[in-house]
């Protein structure tokens, strides 16, 4: 595997196929050109097993520099909240990233293992079908019938990898898995050791070893963490963003980013575009107009920021593929109406009385999407 060094000419490959082909690579892939210029540059003390120190990892998640190269900020939120989720990680204690759907927990996560191990793909997905080997082990059972149980026939977990290699496992959407595969967790992180009784032996953590969990806020209810499992973990909260403002810029780079990786020849949506999709969207969310003179029914869909950024990025494929190449009120009209509108009867009624009622009564410049929402609503 070839990395590129900070002021190399080389590509970054991480196999024979070339990275450009890959719909979505990793974060560490992606920047890897800025991991690999903080790790030369930095002068700090680096926890074991981690690749940069936590001042370095910091910057690399809210942007600064390093040496001469401009660090991108990957999360765009309070700086504090990321200090506390990577100082949770240099002490013995797991962290739980909980928030509203599309408050970035996942590439929070995603960009901390990438920057402190260099590994963001140690990954448990939970579900409704997760089950307990999904997070110790399970057996290759050809093999264990030849031969019985024995280490080549053991299948590892991502969590048995993180806690055999000393690095960072990612557990998504820990609330979703059932009680008892909560619970799985539980002597893995009070202990740090994993028994495998097949083979009369116990794998001890080595030294980074650690889990970062995400749960949704509006999943709580699904199977809510017990409390001796949440004392396992340090928890950080993150918020919606706070501002229009914020939540534009939030959208505006991650917009931009994704139409890149997935190639979408047609122009970047306008800030005039981007304000007026993620002000639809923060009050359809918040159930009054941002001046909070009117109040607005919610739709049942979370109509999160990762919402926002979807709505833009299939506008641009409309124009890309069937417009102008540029996104017009059409585009935007009918991508808002398919995120909005996911209960036909219910929503289908609070987004016409939101045409209505608050988008008629804004200035000319809402007008062309005003008429595009009532035309497909018609």
């Amino acid at each position: 595997m070839a990395k590129k060094k900070a002021g190399d000419d080389t590509e970054v490959t991480t196999s024979s196929s070339n990275t450009t082909n890959i719909l979505r690579a990793p974060a560490e892939e992606l920047f890897a050109e800025e991991i690999e210029a903080l790790i030369a540059s930095d002068k700090h003390e680096k926890p074991a097993s981690w690749r940069m120190s936590p001042r370095a990892v910091l910057t690399y998640i809210c942007g600064g520099k390093a040496g001469n190269k401009e660090i991108t900020p990957k999360y765009i939120g309070a700086p504090r909240l990321v200090e506390i989720a990577i100082s949770t990680l240099v002490t013995d204690r797991a962290l739980l990233l909980i928030g509203e759907p599309g408050t970035a927990k996942s590439w929070l996560s995603e960009h901390l293992a990438a920057a402190i191990h260099g590994d963001s793909t140690k990954v448990v997905q939970g579900t409704a079908g997760t089950t307990e080997e999904q997070i110790r082990y399970t057996w290759n059972y050809a093999m264990l019938i030849a031969n019985g149980p024995s280490d080549g026939a053991l299948i590892r977990s991502p969590v048995f990898r993180a806690m055999e290699s000393g690095s960072i496992a990612r557990f998504e959407e820990i609330t979703r898995c059932a009680s008892e595969v909560q619970d799985a967790m539980i002597s893995l992180l009070s202990e740090k050791r994993l028994s495998i009784p097949e083979l009369s032996k116990e794998v001890p953590a080595a030294k980074g070893f650690s889990v970062i969990a995400t749960a949704n806020t509006r999943d709580r209810g699904v199977n809510d963490m017990s409390a001796a499992l949440k004392r396992r973990f340090n928890i950080v909260v993150l918020p919606s963003p706070a501002t229009l403002e914020m939540e534009m810029d939030i959208v505006r780079r991650r917009v931009r980013d994704l139409s890149s990786s997935l190639d979408i020849k047609a122009a970047l949506p306008t800030d005039e575009a981007i304000e007026k999709v993620v002000t639809i969207f923060r009050e359809l969310r918040t159930g009054q107009t941002l001046d909070g003179k009117s109040k607005v029914k919610s739709p049942s869909g979370v109509l999160s920021t990762a919402e926002a950024i979807s709505v833009l990025a299939g506008s641009m494929a409309l124009a890309a593929n069937f417009g102008t190449g540029s996104v017009s009120a059409e585009d935007l009209a009918s991508s808002i109406q398919g995120a909005v509108v996911k209960d036909e009867d219910k929503d289908k009624t609070i987004f016409q009385e939101y045409v209505t009622n608050v988008l008629k009564k804004r200035g000319a410049e809402w007008r062309p999407l005003f008429n595009a929402c009532s035309e497909l609503l018609a």
